[in-house]
């Protein structure tokens, strides 16, 4: 449902308060991180110094009753501060995550309130460069999912896709498959606009603002890209693996062609390495070329022979 310009003034009101807010308690948050560090790196310096004495005073490997009770002791205390330091950086993350969906609600809503006339169109053409710098730093700036023990990635965590009944929301970046004005069809990188479940469809506005179109499109032509991260150190399985088939955003463009997989991500801040489809290759394969986890989707098509 769209928003009116007085509801949509009302909701930019609203997040700002709101951003404010949550700014307030994650500075908070960041003081008890500190405090919790201070408290816990003297628990671990009384570790090491013990460690060091058992060395001095027994030089077999006989580790004696008093040690290892007072050793039991620092220990259990260095797992519990670790415990709450990672309690509280975890709900920091939380609210970076929400300011940041309030800033992206807030960016929407201010393209209705008033900011855009009807005889000024609200996408203005952006310079090659600039947008080619913001795709970069979303993809830098894709929060890395850090899950608790035991959990299992969510979907649209790297290589996982959505769930079957997901509806991406107004302002999510997607892959969509369109029509180009040769006649061909091609994936592009555009932005959600809307969503009918009447219908079944949504429309999207092509990323690259110098073409200004937008698309109604049905769901299968639509790929929500990742969410998160996934961390190839906790969780390889959320990642594509080599020779894999995907939809690759060819770097410089907002295009995503197919292409396979060369290497995964070894660290969390590192790209895939991937080997799109190009027939001026004898092997019918460019070189191998980074693209960020960011842009890098399933292809439900087969291989070429």
């Amino acid at each position: 449902m769209s928003l009116t310009n007085k509801e949509a003034e009302m909701a930019l009101v609203s997040a700002d308060t709101r951003i404010s807010e949550l700014l307030s308690e994650l500075h908070q948050l960041i003081k008890q991180t500190q405090e919790e560090r201070s408290r816990s790196e003297h628990n671990l310096v009384n570790i090491q110094k013990t460690h060091e004495r058992m060395q001095t005073e027994n030089k077999s490997e006989y580790v004696s009753p008093y040690y290892r009770t007072k050793l039991r002791g620092l220990y259990t205390t260095a797992k519990a501060d670790a415990e709450a330091e990672c309690n509280i950086l975890r709900r920091s993350l939380d609210k970076i995550a929400e300011i940041k969906s309030l800033l992206e609600e807030r960016r929407i809503a201010a393209k209705i309130a008033g900011l855009y006339h009807d005889s000024e169109p609200p996408r203005k053409t952006m310079r090659r460069g600039v947008l080619m710098t913001l795709l970069q730093q979303s993809a830098m700036t894709l929060p890395l999912w850090i899950g608790k023990p035991g959990d299992k990635p969510p979907p649209l965590c790297g290589a996982i896709p959505a769930a079957s009944d997901y509806v991406a929301k107004p302002g999510d970046k997607v892959a969509a498959r369109v029509k180009a004005v040769d006649g061909d069809e091609q994936w592009i990188l555009a932005e959600v606009v809307s969503y009918s479940h009447a219908a079944n469809k949504y429309e999207v506005d092509d990323i690259d603002e110098e073409g200004k179109e937008r698309h109604t499109l049905s769901r299968r032509r639509i790929i929500p890209l990742p969410q998160w991260k996934a961390n190839p150190e906790t969780d390889p399985e959320a990642l594509f693996q080599k020779d894999q088939l995907v939809l690759a955003l060819y770097p410089q463009t907002t295009c995503f062609y197919r292409a396979l997989i060369h290497t995964h991500p070894q660290r969390p801040q590192d790209d895939y390495s991937v080997l799109f489809e190009d027939t001026s290759y004898a092997d019918g394969y460019s070189p191998p070329l980074n693209v960020a986890q960011r842009y890098v989707v399933a292809c439900k098509e087969p291989k070429k022979k």
